[in-house]
């Protein structure tokens, strides 16, 4: 079939790659005048398998509550006049019982543990090098509170498979030397000797690259505009090149990967999608001090920030802001990120030469992505991925090249229009 895969951040490149290796004749289109510039430019580098505690847990809305007014919270709810944000947020509430966090989990954890398979199994296959590393991912806790509360999801992930073994603050710094700089604040940890790290960027543009060599065409710095519908099928999409010429891409399938602005494109076709902008901010500093930074990709779960080495640099990520879809850097919340790296690692750095950038995650309420068939028969969804996309990405990537195929995909997930129960796509509604 023909197929256009509309956005080139990592979830519509791995879409392509994996559509292309199952024969499909692909097309990939994005405004930027290349692949990963938007929210897969500088995150937090992890395949974490073990972050999959949603953003919606039974602690949650008092947390929410006493972040409200502080400027370098970790979740900000900046409340807006905003129907989508109010609605986003009441559905958030919904997935705050213990019950859907179970449930949430449980589906995070199986998506991951396919999607890191994929993921190995593709760099095996075509050699791809991101300076990754695979050396773990450790979660460590500098609240007695917040490691407490960290023992009920673990053991609810362990039971479905990931492997995350409880740590005393002693063993962490066994694992990751450069932590004995904070020894006197943790408290505790977790690790996934499974997990890894490396730069989503660079593997986004390799990948694309190998796309390109495998027949697949680009078509960068053009905007779709929308669709053309007939009945309950899409019969192109269109779209402008920077140069103002307008065209209609004529296909078989359409793949909608476009991140946080998935929703308006989606809602032209009559398909709601709970996704919400979620403003991330990441920080890159250059090694200067090598023996007191660390190897192993890290978590500081008390104010939700993750660390990791990418070669000659450091990148830490994290916080969220939901605050429409403004880009604009807010520098509070960037000094915090490296005021807390400071306080933790006062060896590590100075905070010079650091690099500041933000990106608009496309949440769920839920924390689980839309993956599957839409409503219209012929529009496909890989979009709403939140702060796991690149973990997520190979997995989806994979499920959606089934699902296209008419196929069930292997990994038990609860995919848009698919009865996994039964075996079968299910029809449009």
């Amino acid at each position: 079939m023909k197929v256009v895969v509309l956005g080139a951040g990592v979830t519509g490149i791995t879409s392509a790659w994996f559509l292309q290796q199952a024969g499909h004749d692909v097309t990939v289109v994005d405004r930027q005048p290349g692949a990963g510039l938007e929210t897969s430019y500088a995150n937090g580098g992890q395949i974490s398998v073990s972050h999959a505690e949603p953003w919606a847990n039974p602690g949650a809305p008092l947390k929410v509550l006493k972040w409200l007014m502080r400027e370098d919270a970790p979740l900000l709810f900046r409340l807006r006049t905003d129907w989508n944000q109010w609605r986003w947020g009441l559905q958030f509430l919904r997935e705050c019982t213990p019950a859907r966090t179970r449930h949430n989990i449980r589906q995070i954890v199986n998506l991951g543990l396919y999607s890191r398979a994929q993921l190995r199994a593709l760099r095996q296959r075509t050699g791809l090098q991101y300076d990754q590393l695979t050396h773990g991912i450790l979660h460590f806790y500098t609240s007695e509170q917040e490691f407490e509360a960290a023992q009920e999801p673990a053991r609810v992930m362990r039971e479905h498979g990931c492997e995350l073994d409880m740590k005393t603050p002693d063993e962490c710094i066994a694992i990751e030397p450069a932590l004995a700089q904070c020894r006197d604040r943790i408290v505790g940890g977790s690790m996934t000797p499974s997990d890894e790290s490396g730069d989503a960027h660079l593997f986004t543009q390799r990948l694309a690259a190998l796309c390109e060599a495998e027949g697949v065409r680009f078509l960068y710095q053009t905007r779709v505009l929308g669709f053309e519908r007939a009945g309950d099928e899409v019969h192109g999409v269109r779209t402008a090149t920077r140069e103002g010429v307008v065209q209609t891409l004529r296909a078989d399938a359409y793949v909608l990967c476009l991140g946080s602005f998935s929703p308006a494109f989606a809602r032209e076709l009559g398909v709601r999608l709970d996704i919400y902008p979620a403003k991330g901010y990441s920080v890159t500093l250059p090694v200067t001090s090598p023996e007191h930074s660390y190897n192993v990709s890290l978590t500081d779960d008390e104010y939700k920030l993750v660390f990791s080495r990418l070669g000659d640099r450091l990148r830490i990520a994290g916080t969220a802001e939901l605050n429409g879809y403004s880009t604009e850097l807010n520098l509070t919340r960037c000094e915090a990120i490296v005021r807390r790296t400071r306080e933790l690692f006062p060896l590590m750095t100075d905070g010079q030469g650091a690099q500041y950038w933000t990106g608009l995650r496309p949440a769920t309420p839920s924390n689980l992505p839309y993956i599957g068939r839409s409503r219209v028969r012929n529009v496909f969804l890989n979009t709403g991925h939140g702060t796991l996309g690149w973990t997520h990405s190979c997995g989806s990537g994979a499920a959606m090249a089934d699902i296209v195929s008419g196929r069930v995909p292997e990994v038990d997930y609860a995919f848009t229009g698919v009865d996994a129960r039964r075996g079968e796509l299910l029809q449009p509604a």
